[in-house]
C-alpha cells in the first residue's frame, strides 16, 4: 500500500491487530464490552473519507461491508454501528461495532461511555482468529 503509512500511535494502543484488507488494515478494539472493529485505510495523510479518491472510497465502503459481516458471523448482534468520528484520532479510520440490546451504552453511543474493559485469557485471541478466518486474512 503506500510506503508512508503509519498507524496512529492511540489507534495502536487501544486496538488489536487482525490483519489487512486490499485498501485497510483492521484492528480490533481492546474492549470487551463490544465487538468492535476499527477499519483504517493504508493511506498517508488521510482524514476525510473525501480524502480518497473515487475508487478507493468505493473499496472502502465494500470492506466495511465486508468487516461488518464477519463481526454478525462472529459476534451475533441486535445491530452493527458504522462511523468515521475522528474527533480525537485525526487519521481516517471506520468504527464497526456490534451491538446488543442492553450492552453498556445501549441505545446511546459507545464513545465517552465509561472506561474500556479488558478481554479476559485467550477471549480476544479467540475473536481475533475467528474475525481471520472470516474475512481471511
Amino acid at each position: 500500500m503506500d510506503a508512508a503509512f503509519e498507524l496512529d500511535a492511540r489507534l495502536a494502543a487501544d486496538t488489536l491487530p487482525v490483519g489487512d484488507l486490499p485498501l485497510c488494515r483492521v484492528l480490533l478494539m481492546r474492549d470487551s464490552r463490544y465487538a468492535w472493529l476499527v477499519l483504517v485505510p493504508r493511506r498517508a495523510d488521510m482524514v476525510e473519507v473525501s480524502d480518497l479518491d473515487e475508487s478507493e472510497r468505493a473499496t472502502l465502503w465494500r470492506e466495511v461491508d465486508r468487516a461488518a459481516a464477519a463481526l454478525r458471523a462472529a459476534a451475533p448482534c441486535d445491530k452493527v454501528n458504522i462511523g468515521a468520528l475522528g474527533n480525537i484520532v485525526r487519521q481516517l479510520h471506520v468504527h464497526v461495532l456490534a451491538r446488543v440490546e442492553g450492552d453498556a451504552a445501549w441505545p446511546g453511543p459507545v464513545w465517552g461511555h465509561g472506561a474500556a474493559v479488558p478481554y479476559d485469557g485467550g477471549e480476544a485471541e479467540r475473536l481475533v482468529g475467528a474475525l481471520r478466518g472470516l474475512l481471511e486474512v
